[in-house]
């Protein structure tokens, strides 16, 4: 069975062995970089901010990022990005990337989290930088020479093979990963300012079954005491989420501590990540809903390998849609795409499944909140189109980027998107807060712009809470948030729902607001329908069609340019859903999208000066998407 997440040979070896002339330079810059971090914050200095219990505040961050210390990274030419580096640069700190040029974000992160690969994690680095405990591995053995000699070729081949056929018995010595993951938890200790800046541990289990993805992203909501205890468990000891759920499990029960999984590019996973089977082969049971459902409360619906939200042959009514497409190809581009494997890859088709699981055995398999990353592998979260630091190496700034593929395993890099982040709504910028907002679901994916999103459900909300000063108070009082179950509904005939959105400060002005809702009828058959809710400009919905006209486009693509004399910089509304039915199991999620603008692509033409090719798409329209609130009929648990 392959579990590869790269084919040889992956890149150019003039690219990928840059290393050699500069790990003395690597070694210098971590101990510079170790130096500054400073001493940690002592928690009993921090003050909890005067406010009310509720949630009342929007933080952004990304807990899906990798450094050299993930073997794909080091060996696709990522070898000075440490994770201290990423967590200065997402502060808001200067750094210099893998081509030379000094990069800094225009605003610094609330939280991030970086999450090597389980699988390696610290291997390959470690040889480079002369670390004799990588070097005496079995692996490190074989492998250093070619390293320092700068046979990248032949490294990235039996890489390659380790990684598609031998399996266990290359497995890492577990002093070795202890060793390796103590030192991350320790750094991301280091960098946590309670108040400030928040940091976690994670790391990414890589398990692809045939090369089909069910990654996850490990998230833990505790500290390096806790953490530390175990070693990652990564797809080397097994390949299966089932036994992911069972080492989360132990480790909960181990320190008293708290974990969750994030399933992400669920649009590469060729028809597995939302299958009715286990990777086993059984059917899903109630037993297989109630512990994926604790232990994946939300996924990460968009990031640089495509958009995972919805998909136009699934959904041919949605005019939006086809927003930045993978679906050719399973993760390493091993197998092609075919078209029954798209119902159980996206978002949108998995949360109605998940409610026809609900409706004939009592448990939903695929109730999650939505959330967005960037997945990127040169330690930058970097997620502006007008900024685009690119996802890999290869991928940074330079004129002949748009055309290079990531090595042989991925699409050409004017494919990558530059997706994205999640918006968390807590009292407080700290670990425990953010973690927790993760559990309960409150929680939204963006494409990369820093919207601001609320979205609140109930039977009691009038058209003037919305626009109350204090709407908020208003809305937790009489209502539950993006994440949540509606209660039940008492005498009302229908939900009714409250929404604001307000642009990104530094970005595109907001075209709609739309409510998507998916339900399952009487006779057991699947539904959906998106809403325009709220529109700018004084459009209106035409009541013939039920599409609302486009707005107007300001972009200027040969000059890479856009205005915002077009739509709204705030849109809010009330909506009562109209299409009710008390008998249906139903859902409901706000989809967010701006005016359009100038993508990567085209800024990079215009810089340049280069002709992109004709496939190549130069514009983009930003979107959020909510957290789901879910309706359950009466009489059902």
């Amino acid at each position: 069975m392959k579990r590869l997440w790269l084919t040889a040979p992956a890149i150019p070896a003039v690219m990928a062995w840059a290393f050699v002339a500069h790990q003395g330079q690597a070694a210098r810059t971590d101990q510079a970089i170790t130096a500054s971090a400073g001493p940690a914050a002592d928690p009993g200095t921090y003050s909890p901010p005067a406010r009310s219990d509720k949630p009342e505040r929007v933080f952004f961050g990304n807990v899906h990022l990798h450094t050299r210390n993930s073997a794909d990274s080091f060996i696709l030419g990522e070898v000075n990005a440490t994770p201290e580096m990423a967590y200065r640069f997402a502060r808001g700190e200067r750094v210099m990337s893998t081509n030379g040029l000094p990069v800094q974000l225009r605003e610094p992160l609330d939280f991030l989290a970086v999450s090597d690969h389980a699988e390696y994690m610290g291997l390959l680095s470690g040889i480079a930088d002369g670390d004799s405990a990588a070097r005496d591995t079995p692996l490190g053995e074989r492998w250093a020479p070619l390293i320092q000699s700068g046979d990248g070729a032949e490294l990235i081949r039996q890489f390659a093979a380790v990684l598609a056929g031998e399996g266990n018995t290359n497995r890492l010595p577990d002093s070795f990963r202890r060793s390796v993951w103590e030192t991350a938890t320790k750094v991301a200790d280091r960098f946590n300012r309670p108040g400030e800046f928040t940091t976690f541990s994670a790391y990414e289990w890589s398990s692809q079954p045939g090369g089909n993805n069910l990654h996850r992203v490990v998230l833990f909501g505790d500290g390096a005491d806790k953490v530390s205890r175990i070693v990652p468990f990564s797809s080397q000891e097994s390949d299966d989420p089932e036994r992911l759920w069972d080492a989360l499990a132990d480790y909960e029960n181990l320190t008293g501590g708290s974990v969750l999984a994030i399933p992400h590019n669920s649009n590469v996973s060729n028809g597995m990540m939302f299958a009715p089977r286990t990777l086993t082969g059984k059917p899903l049971d109630a037993d297989y809903a109630r512990r994926r459902a604790k232990w994946e409360p939300v996924i990460e619906v968009t990031q640089t390998k495509g958009d995972s939200e919805a998909h136009p042959y699934l959904s041919p009514n949605d005019e939006f849609a086809d927003y930045e497409t993978w679906d050719k190809y399973n993760i390493i581009m091993s197998q092609p795409k075919e078209p029954w494997m798209l119902q159980y890859e996206y978002a949108r088709s998995a949360l109605k499944i998940g409610l026809a699981y609900r409706r004939s055995m009592g448990e939903n398999p695929f109730k999650f909140g939505l959330t967005g990353a960037t997945d990127g592998h040169t330690g930058l979260s970097t997620t502006r189109n007008d900024n685009f630091f690119g996802k890999f190496p290869a991928s940074e700034p330079g004129p002949e980027r748009m055309s290079k593929r990531v090595g042989d395993f991925l699409n050409a890099n004017w494919m990558l998107t530059s997706a994205g982040l999640t918006g968390v709504w807590a009292r407080e910028n700290t670990r425990e807060a953010i973690f927790d907002a993760f559990r309960r679901r409150e929680v939204y994916a963006t494409t990369g712009t820093r919207m601001r999103l609320r979205f609140f459900g109930g039977w009691e909300f009038s058209r003037e809470d919305v626009f109350h000063p204090d709407y908020e108070d208003h809305a937790y009082g009489r209502g539950v948030p993006m994440g949540s179950d509606l209660p039940a509904p008492g005498k009302a005939k229908a939900p009714t729902f409250l929404v604001v959105a307000a642009k990104d400060p530094n970005g595109a002005n907001l075209d709609r607001i739309q409510i998507v809702k998916g339900w399952v009828g009487s006779d057991g058959r699947q539904h959906e329908k998106v809403y325009d809710v709220a529109l700018s400009d004084g459009r209106r919905v035409d009541p013939r069609t039920g599409k609302a006209p486009p707005v107007r486009s300001t972009v200027d693509v040969k000059r890479a340019t856009y205005t915002n004399d077009v739509g709204a910089a705030e849109l809010a509304t009330w909506w009562r859903d109209p299409d009710f039915r008390p008998g249906d199991d139903a859902f409901y999620y706000v989809r967010v999208l701006s005016i359009p603008e100038p993508r990567w692509t085209a800024y990079d033409a215009a810089y340049y000066g280069i002709e992109p090719g004709k496939d190549v798409p130069l514009v983009t329209t930003e979107r959020a998407y909510s957290s789901p609130i879910w309706y359950t009929p009466a009489g059902r648990k």
